[in-house]
């Protein structure tokens, strides 16, 4: 049975492919899905893909994934990277490796967008890589995984 990568998608990545492209590009949430379970499979991994506009099915979600064992999440927080402290505070509390990701570079966006509660309590974190960040953080979750053995 393979092992379960649980990647999360937090408010307004539903309307990936039409929001801001300047900022996030064309690309659709359901093209972010077929890109980390392809990812995913050449390393093995299963993927269960969830989005949703609402902080405490997110939080829901991260402890669901603790247990069910999954190998990890992938953490798209959206909006709420820069001000959920029940975020926070749900990651700092399960013992699954959490890799945060932006689709946009969030320090050469504005301000507020600099700081990210997520940060601090995952195991990495990558923005600015568009898309393409999906793939190189379960990847890196991959590697992650590999090195404990």
């Amino acid at each position: 049975m393979a092992k379960i990568v649980f990647v999360l998608n937090g408010p307004n990545l539903n309307l990936l492919g039409t929001r801001e492209p300047q900022t996030y590009g064309r690309a659709t949430l359901q093209d972010v899905e077929r890109l980390a379970r392809d990812t995913a499979a050449r390393h093995k991994l299963d993927v269960e893909f969830r989005q949703t506009n609402h902080e405490g099915e997110l939080v829901d979600w991260i402890h669901e994934a603790q247990a069910k064992q999954a190998a990890g999440i992938i953490l798209n927080a959206g909006g709420y990277t820069h001000s959920s402290v029940a975020l926070r505070d749900a990651v700092a509390a399960v013992n699954v490796p959490v890799i945060e990701v932006h689709i946009s570079n969030i320090f050469a966006r504005e301000d507020f967008r600099h700081f990210s509660h997520i940060a601090p309590v995952a195991k990495g974190t990558l923005c600015g890589f568009g898309i393409a960040g999906y793939g190189l953080a379960i990847s890196g979750l991959a590697a992650i995984l590999d090195a404990k053995g």
